[in-house]
């Protein structure tokens, strides 16, 4: 069953390989979708792809990638809309 997920990680996630470590683990995956600093200084992603695949990078994104150091992680159910793909924007 597909499902898709939109987070919001909070804390020192930006300038810490949070997007580029969550792409490569989403292409490892077979989880389509994209990542994007936003200017109040968090992380957003969407994730779409089987629940399985999703629930294992959304704690990924709980847990952050090496220097990140995640206070907080904002997560969302959404329609999944058939994405192809991981970009990081």
């Amino acid at each position: 069953m597909t499902v898709r997920r939109r987070v919001h990680a909070h804390g020192r996630v930006q300038g810490v390989f949070f997007r580029d470590s969550l792409r490569r683990a989403a292409q490892r995956e077979g989880v389509a979708g994209w990542a994007a600093n936003r200017p109040d200084g968090t992380v957003e992603a969407v994730l779409e792809g089987e629940a399985d695949a999703v629930d294992r990078l959304v704690e990924l994104c709980r847990s952050g990638p090496g220097h990140a150091d995640v206070q907080r992680l904002d997560v969302a159910d959404e329609e999944p809309e058939g994405l192809d793909g991981f970009r990081v924007a």
